[in-house]
This record gives structure tokens, C-alpha cells and sequence, in this order.
């Protein structure tokens, strides 16, 4: 599926028309500015600087929410959204990125690598993001990728192939600070996707403009064998509204977040709720886990909190929160894939450069068929990844090849971790190294729902 008619040629944006050929113009652009400006000095890329982040532990904070902006409301209500065209399909079974779609693995994967992958280690120890890090993602064009030009982004198609590429060269560099700067793009996508004209008009503008609200997609849950097609989480029909009450876990950068997307059930079928900071009943607590603690995860507690009747994302009958899990599994597919890359390219040159016995480790078959192991199963994890993303970008049912992604990714994921910290050995233990911060990181993928979706 190639990008390259994802936009229309134009000069919006202060991008000039020969540079935007599609999605790669703005994020080619905006990296060019990053590299020359002093961003990366303050992420700490050059030279490390001490950094006072604000460390969240379950006793760290638990704070009523407060929005440091207010949505005005604007739109026609009941007007249906724009909607991104599907992308053609040609037929051929080949998912080999175009060179467009190089380009833009080639960018995102530098920010990755020169940006992300430096600040990790602190990142991960704070159990947040830092600030300067999260303003570079938004100036390379992040949170507009999933949006149609119409309202402000860059995609005339749908994205699901193109997030899917930022998700994996992202984790590359970092899963946690990854899904940090992917949060407030999921939310946007989401709104794109399922929408009103009203909900559009009145949240979007904020996203595609200089100062992109920190947002949240509230899946998960803290409870025992928990199903995600079937919320504990409650909305219940009150007066010209509805009234949520439950608990949300895992929601990526909820401390500073203005919207949330929240899923409850609604007369016994799952439903998106459009959620804003301010509203009266909401409490924050930090809720750092084993994995992704970059992203500055905390649980969300929903008490009486009263909605509007617009406040409904989509349709009521499931079949949106149902679409939204699914983008949402292949998003954490493809931050797996990335991790599994860097694990990958970490521990090839190390088993050849360390020695036992007088000569490299990877003279050892029982190491070289380890490794071995971890190119073929990623390369599965990403041939799967890939054909449900080529699906949803087309609009076709992609609910079973999802499936067996995500399967497949929680499974051999997991199993890369830990044979790269196998591969170090003692030095696969200690934080020397980040390949024991990627081993906690995919334990995550087999039981993350929500935060972030493509």
C-alpha cells in the first residue's frame, strides 16, 4: 500500500508544496527543523543534562483533574464527520514498503535513535516522559498523521498502514516514550475516525494546532480475567445524558491529560465516551507498572461523572468500541515488532564481540540458533503485523489477521525478551544495558488494551 497519494500537494502547514508529496513531507520537514534548532541539546542528545522529572508512584499523587483549556463547542450536532477514504487495493500480495514508506520508517526511525533511544533510561526510572521529548514528537508531525486534510491533518487515506510503521520505528528506540507520544494522536485518529461534525469541530482544531493537548484512550481495567469487550465500567442514561462510573488502568500520561476516550458498557454493549479533564467526578493516581513506564502510566477513577448525550463516540451497539480494540491490538503489535528489532540488533553484534573460552560466544550453535530464532519470529510478528494493517487501511474485515498478530506478537514477543536477556547473560540482569527494560516492556503486550491505536 503506498502513501504517496495520502495528500494532496499544497503549501498548508509551512511545508512547501515540492516537500509534501504525502505524510513523509511534514515529518522530513519537521525533523530538518529539529536538527537545526536546539531541541535536541535540551532532550539531552549532545550532552546530558540533569533532568527534574516528576517521578509518579502510587503514592507519588492522586489528584482531581483540572483542564488547563476549555473545548468550546462548535460543529453542526448530528452532523456526520468527515471520514478518511479507504486506500486501493491492488490485489498482489505484497507488503514490501514502497519507497515512500521507507522514507518515512527512515525518518521517524532517526528520531527514534537520536531523540527517543538516549533519553530511555531516565525516562523509564521517572515513570514519565520528559517534556522536550514530547514537544519534538509534536513538532515532527505526530498527532496529525491519522487525520484527513480536511480537518486539519495530512491523510486523504485511511492510516492504520502508515501508524503502523511511526508505532514500530518509534520502539525502536523506546516502547515507553513511544506510546507517550503516540497517546494524544490516538485520541485525534479516534475522533477522525468515529467522530461527529460537532465532536470534530469542537476537539480537533486543538490537536492540529501549536499547543496539542495531552490525551488518553482508557481501556483497560484493573480487574481479575478482565475482558475488554465487556468493560466493568458503567454509563447509565440519566435525564439528556449519561452518568460513567468505574476504573480505568493504564492510561498513558493521565496526570496531564484534557480528554480521555473511555470505554463503559451501555446497556450491555461497550461504547467510546468523549471525557474532558474538567468534568466533576474524575480522580487521577499514578499507577506505574513492570513495563512502559516511560508513558507515565496511572488509573482513572470515574465517580458519577456526568456526560452529554454528543459525549457518545460513534455507534452505541459495540461495533465502534469493538473496531477501536481491534486498531488498538495492532498498534501494540507493532510497538512489539519495533522492540523485538532492537533487542535483535542489540544482541547480534554483542554475542560476536563477547568472548568465552578464548573465542565469541556466537561460535556456539546453541547462541547462533538463539539469535536465529529472533529474526525468524520477528520477521513473522511483522509479516502478520503488516497484512492486518493493509486490511484496515483498505477497509476490509482485518478482525482475524489482527488476531493471530496479536497473538503471535504476545507470544513470540515475550520470548524475544527474554532470550535477549538470556544472550547477555549477567549482563542481561543489570540496567547497564536496556535489553532488560525491553524484556519488561513486550511482557506488556499480551495484556495492554487501549492507549494507543493507529
Amino acid at each position: 500500500m503506498s502513501l504517496t497519494s495520502n495528500l494532496r500537494p499544497g503549501g498548508k502547514h509551512g511545508v512547501p508544496t515540492s516537500a509534501r508529496r504525502d505524510p513523509i513531507g511534514i515529518l522530513v520537514a519537521g525533523l530538518s527543523k529539529l536538527a537545526q534548532s536546539d531541541l535536541i541539546d535540551r532532550v539531552g542528545l549532545r550532552k546530558q543534562t540533569e533532568q527534574a522529572v516528576f517521578t509518579v508512584t502510587r503514592s507519588g499523587f492522586k489528584t482531581i483533574t483540572q483542564a488547563s483549556r476549555t473545548f468550546a463547542k462548535a460543529g453542526k450536532k448530528g452532523k456526520p464527520g468527515v471520514r478518511a477514504a479507504a486506500a486501493p487495493s491492488t490485489g498482489v500480495f505484497d507488503l514490501t514498503p514502497t519507497e515512500d514508506e521507507q522514507m518515512l520508517v527512515d525518518v521517524v526511525g532517526e528520531f527514534a535513535t537520536e531523540v527517543v533511544r538516549p533519553a530511555a533510561a531516565e525516562a523509564d526510572a521517572a515513570c514519565a516522559a520528559p517534556d522536550a521529548l514530547l514537544k519534538a514528537s509534536l513538532e515532527i508531525g505526530l498527532p496529525i498523521l491519522g487525520l484527513p486534510e480536511e480537518l486539519g491533518g495530512v491523510s486523504e487515506e485511511r492510516s492504520a498502514m502508515a501508524g503502523t510503521l511511526v508505532a514500530e520505528a518509534l520502539a525502536k528506540g523506546d516502547m515507553g516514550l513511544a506510546v507517550a507520544s503516540l497517546a494524544p494522536g490516538s485520541v485525534a485518529t479516534a475522533i477522525g475516525l468515529w467522530g461527529t461534525d460537532a465532536q470534530q469541530q469542537t476537539y480537533l482544531p486543538a490537536f492540529t494546532g501549536d499547543e496539542v493537548p495531552a490525551a488518553a484512550l482508557a481501556l483497560n481495567e484493573p480487574t481479575v480475567l478482565f475482558d475488554v469487550t465487556s468493560p466493568a465500567t458503567t454509563a447509565t442514561k440519566a435525564g439528556d445524558g449519561y452518568v460513567l462510573n468505574g476504573r480505568k488502568s493504564q492510561v498513558a500520561r493521565g496526570s496531564d491529560a484534557e480528554l480521555f476516550v473511555v470505554g463503559a458498557s451501555l446497556d450491555g454493549k461497550p461504547v467510546l465516551f468523549l471525557v474532558e479533564s474538567s468534568t466533576e467526578g474524575l480522580t487521577i493516581e499514578g499507577d506505574p507498572a513492570m513495563g512502559v513506564r516511560a508513558a507515565g502510566m496511572t488509573t482513572l477513577e470515574l465517580k458519577d461523572v456526568k456526560v452529554p448525550a454528543d459525549a457518545v463516540l460513534g455507534e452505541t451497539d459495540g461495533s465502534t468500541y469493538l473496531e477501536c480494540v481491534r486498531l488498538s491490538r495492532l498498534a501494540w503489535c507493532a510497538l512489539a515488532v519495533g522492540t523485538g528489532q532492537a533487542v535483535l540488533d542489540y544482541v547480534t553484534p554483542y554475542v560476536k564481540e563477547r568472548e568465552a573460552f578464548g573465542e565469541p560466544i556466537a561460535n556456539r550453535q546453541s547462541v547462533a540458533f538463539m539469535v536465529a530464532n529472533i529474526a525468524i519470529e520477528l520477521q513473522a510478528m511483522r509479516l502478520l503485523t503488516y497484512r492486518a494493517a493493509a486490511r484496515a487501511a483498505a477497509g476490509k474485515d482485518f478482525s482475524k489477521q489482527v488476531a493471530l498478530a496479536r497473538k503471535l506478537c504476545a507470544d513470540r514477543g515475550m520470548q524475544i525478551g527474554n532470550d535477549g536477556v538470556q544472550l547477555l547473560g549477567g549482563h542481561g540482569y543489570v540496567k547497564e544495558h536496556p535489553v532488560e527494560r525491553w524484556y519488561r516492556d513486550l511482557r506488556a503486550v499480551g495484556i495492554m488494551e487501549g492507549t494507543v491505536l493507529v
